[in-house]
């Protein structure tokens, strides 16, 4: 009777243990649903059938910081990533986009069952959301065939839940400042260290993600190529912002910081919200898009290849890229270092002003046709632009298109000039040969580090001739440019060049439009002996009488005398 009990208690255990699997599974299931796209009043919910499910807001809830159109929701394993006080979106939101315009639409279909998409209009300018089923993606893309006259740019700012992902860039974090430093976007903590979204950039060329993590989790926007984007290989703006309560990750279509061409409209500009565990996402598969009827999207079928047999009379000291841009779109490749070899495929057909780089110095300029399905196959050229081949009896620096060999180099584009890691902007007077480059200032100030002497001596037969002095500079803020003095000698003063009219020297770039002065200095400048110590005095010169940091200003690429 015993064993018979016990035997029956065992079966009776197996069935218990069977029903709570059974019921587990069925929890499981609903835990995790099916790919779907789930509609109600307020919202459009999708569960992409990997752990993450967002929502996308349908209507107007009367919020200034929230809109339809906006990403209202992400949850990551039934987890709340999205703040839920703001959405994410373009810019401040899709209802204040243009002039005139507030009414935003939302609509959302399934497609080939495998695929959601969720489009936005507002005014000229489509935004979709898309997943794809068992990715843990949500695919954007964003069209507009007039740039929004509200801001004047176009960026997707994701504003995430600052506790669930508190590592992002530190340059960028702004979470422990206690003071401004500067127009209410850069700021500095306790130790006097800067910080600001602006020193959350790379350039171009450099990136493919962005991002933060958590606690086995990483969200992160991996970019398209940018070909709808403007500025070329080396343009820098802001990718991140952390404060207190956000982790503001954020994907620059284009921006007014610093912009040096007119903005691109009328293609699909793409880039992914990709999921991990924390780890580095890669690059994911989005040739179904052409599955998905988007606005300004063009298939790799449309597309065509330039491919350069070389490029010699390279430096070996620098890396080449080969640019390449139009009014519609813009592209960039490395060159081979040894051969100069270069190759760019998928690009859209039309006539492009193809540009090589010395670092992001331009050295050469052609034009070149590009087809769609086939490739076009372009001859070996040699660079014959480089200021750095022209013969002189000093130079300071290099010309590369960046000051970054110079005092402070290595810090502009993460800290405000006036950070306390900066060392002091007005170094010693320069002595050529004995000086190194760190020794002159990157940047110099009409009111900060103003009239920079230069010390050199020359030969009895160079003093008996003319000379031209060259100043390049990368960029200039408020009509800032070079003038110099020889010892008794001054020369004219010459014209401001063509900058962007932001601020730019104190947000995290150099670059500009790269300008070169040259100063026709006589030979009566010269002291009378070779032995004496001619003196030089660089001088930021404007009209402009702003003060400080944003006085008028310089950045410099290289100085040289001419032989």
């Amino acid at each position: 009777m015993i064993k018979r009990n016990i035997k029956l208690n065992s079966c009776l255990l197996r069935l218990w243990c069977i029903s709570l699997s059974f019921l587990g599974l069925i929890f499981a299931q609903q835990a995790n649903a099916a790919f779907s796209l789930n509609t109600s009043t307020d919202f459009y919910t999708v569960d992409t059938n990997a752990g993450v499910v967002f929502s996308i807001r349908r209507t107007d809830n009367g919020s200034s910081t929230q809109s339809p159109g906006d990403l209202a929701s992400l949850k990551i394993n039934g987890v709340e990533f999205q703040n839920q006080s703001r959405g994410s979106q373009i810019n401040s939101g899709f209802d204040w986009l243009y002039n005139g315009t507030s009414a935003v639409s939302v609509s959302a279909q399934t497609i080939n069952t495998d695929y959601i998409k969720v489009t936005v209009q507002a005014g000229d300018l489509t935004h979709y959301y898309m997943a794809r089923n068992g990715y843990p993606h949500i695919y954007m893309g964003t069209y507009f065939s007039n740039e929004p006259d509200i801001h004047g740019h176009v960026r997707y700012i994701l504003r995430m839940q600052r506790n669930q992902l508190p590592y992002g860039p530190e340059p960028s974090d702004i979470s422990q400042t206690v003071s401004t430093v500067e127009a209410g976007d850069i700021f500095a903590l306790n130790n006097g260290e800067t910080r600001s979204k602006h020193y959350s950039n790379m350039r171009a060329k450099d990136w493919s993600y962005i991002g933060a993590t958590g606690s086995g989790v990483g969200v992160w926007l991996v970019k398209d190529d940018q070909e709808g984007s403007s500025g070329g290989p080396f343009y820098r703006s802001l990718l991140n912002q952390g404060s207190s309560t956000d982790q503001e990750i954020t994907y620059i279509v284009n921006y007014a910081q610093a912009q040096t061409e007119a903005y691109r409209t009328g293609l699909l500009n793409h880039y992914t919200l990709v999921v991990t565990d924390g780890s580095d996402p890669s690059t994911p598969d989005t040739s179904w898009f052409s599955q998905m009827s988007l606005s300004g999207y063009l298939a790799n079928s449309g597309r065509g290849r330039v491919a350069g047999v070389g490029i010699s009379n390279l430096d070996g000291n620098y890396d080449y890229t080969v640019g390449f841009a139009n009014a519609s779109a813009q592209y960039w490749a490395d060159a081979n270092p040894s051969s100069g070899y270069y190759s760019r495929d998928n690009m859209r057909p039309g006539t492009y002003t193809m540009t090589t780089y010395k670092n992001e110095l331009a050295v050469d300029s052609r034009s070149v046709s590009v087809q769609a399905g086939q490739v076009t196959i372009l001859n070996s050229f040699s660079i014959n632009n480089d200021p750095s081949d022209d013969s002189a009896i000093w130079r300071i620096g290099d010309w590369d298109g960046t000051p970054k060999e110079f005092l402070n180099g290595d810090k502009l584009t993460t800290m405000h000039p006036s950070d306390v890691r900066m060392s002091n902007w007005d170094p010693s007077n320069y002595i050529v040969g004995t000086t190194s480059d760190t020794g002159f200032p990157a940047y110099m100030w009409k009111d900060i580090n103003n009239d920079h002497i230069i010390y050199f001596k020359l030969s009895s037969a160079q003093l008996a001739q003319a000379h031209t002095l060259r100043i390049g500079i990368t960029c200039a803020f408020a009509g800032g440019r070079p003038n110099i003095t020889v010892n008794n000698w001054t020369s004219s003063f010459q014209s401001a060049s063509s900058q962007p009219g932001t601020r730019n020297l104190t947000t995290g770039t150099y670059r500009c439009n790269n300008t070169t002065y040259t100063f026709d200095v006589p030979a009566s400048a010269w002291q009378t002996n070779s032995g004496d110590w001619n003196i030089l005095t660089v001088s930021v010169i404007s009209g402009t009488t702003t003060t400080g940091y944003l006085s008028p200003s310089i950045s410099v690429d290289a100085i040289d005398l001419l032989d």
